[in-house]
């Protein structure tokens, strides 16, 4: 098992909305009505994202200040 610690940047829009985009995976982005929806959103489509890359075999672009791989399962806490 990999896990793969990605750093997100979160955004409120004029409109009150919550967007979230992971600055390592181009394109990777979604939005909710609050941080925490738009954080499990682009959650949801990291995974699809990374996942749709090792089914192509492309390379995932490990960058040590934006993606940290680690072999073992782990977890985050955001405060």
């Amino acid at each position: 098992m990999k896990t793969f610690v990605l750093k997100v940047t979160l955004k409120e829009e004029d409109d009150g909305r919550w967007s979230a985009s992971i600055p390592a995976l181009p394109g990777c982005s979604s939005w909710g009505y609050s941080k925490q929806e738009a954080l499990d959103n682009v959650k949801d489509a990291a995974n699809i994202y990374i996942e749709d890359m090792i089914d192509a075999g492309e390379e995932i672009p490990i960058s040590s200040d934006k993606i940290e791989v680690m072999d073992e399962p782990v977890i985050a806490v955001s405060l």
